[in-house]
């Protein structure tokens, strides 16, 4: 019992830390570019994992699994890129729209990773989640426009959701490596999409932060990225992969609320319309995980 209530404090944890991402992202944003922003996390992921799980093997605390293999190749190739883009998309928007109404987009990444997954790697989608994935649509499109009366479309909201999809399709690569060593696969995907990601701000002119700011975006990406993903992991081990995703759909809620005490935002009422939405939706996606981990339908 001991073991699982501590599985589902990691996965919550999980969520809060990469919760945390949004509002101090946006914090940094005002001194470093977002491409440069997108490359520094991601190295901070990477570096800092490959530094912590140094010290875990010197430790004897972590464990090896099997390594990639060049069958794996083209879907390590496919991640990293994808990785590539989706942060920078995620940093655009971010610099362009309130943060609070990025963490709620960011639930769209469910929808864009379970269609793909359907249309594409032809699994079976539950109604109760075809029920939530129209919701959470719905609640991005009212998200997605300016304010009330106008038909404009927040193009910061456009960012987020492209981040979304390319996370959506490097979600369903990753699926297809999953039975590999994971702390393998975040270290790659750290050091290899953040370097791809500055190269192109090197190429875009952006110009490198202050070394103050450049330790605090490397900081935050070990900690929303690194290790958020490291205790993802720790709580799949004795919670399973269902009931782990369902407790870390409370990112994006909890990232609403860094975001308002934060940084002070006070979303107007079309941002709580798509809230609550946005949270029946969560409900049912919630019950569907734990359907599937029990074998109910």
């Amino acid at each position: 019992m001991k073991t699982k209530k501590l599985a589902i404090i990691y996965a919550i944890l999980a969520a809060a830390l990469y919760a945390i991402n949004v509002p101090l992202s946006k914090l940094l944003l005002e001194n470093a570019g977002p491409t440069m922003m997108a490359a520094f996390l991601y190295l901070g992921a990477g570096f800092g994992l490959l530094i912590y799980s140094g010290i875990g093997k010197a430790f004897g605390k972590v464990t090896i699994k099997e390594p990639l293999t060049k069958k794996e190749l083209p879907y390590t190739i496919a991640m990293v890129v994808l990785d590539i883009a989706a942060p920078i998309f995620l940093m655009l928007g971010i610099a362009c729209t309130d943060s609070a109404n990025v963490s709620l987009l960011n639930n769209f990444e469910i929808v864009a990773t379970s269609l793909i997954a359907l249309f594409i790697f032809k699994e079976i989608i539950s109604k109760r989640l075809f029920a939530a994935i129209f919701m959470v649509t719905l609640a991005s499109i009212i998200l997605g426009f300016e304010g009330a009366g106008s038909f404009s479309f927040n193009l910061g909201s456009l960012f987020v959701l492209g981040a979304c999809v390319c996370w959506g399709f490097e979600n369903n690569c990753t699926k297809k490596i999953s039975s590999k060593s994971s702390v393998e696969i975040v270290i790659i995907k750290g050091c290899f999409s953040g370097l791809g990601s500055l190269i192109i701000a090197l190429i875009l002119g952006e110009q490198f932060p202050e070394i103050k700011y450049l330790i605090g975006i490397l900081l935050l990406g070990f900690v929303a990225y690194g290790l958020s993903i490291n205790f993802y992991i720790m709580a799949q081990k004795d919670l399973g992969a269902a009931k782990t995703s369902a407790f870390y759909s409370v990112a994006p809620f909890l990232g609403v609320a860094f975001s308002m005490i934060l940084l002070g935002e006070r979303p107007n009422v079309q941002f709580y319309v798509a809230f609550l939405i946005m949270l029946l939706a969560t409900v049912l996606m919630v019950k569907d995980t734990m359907a599937q981990d029990t074998g109910n339908d």
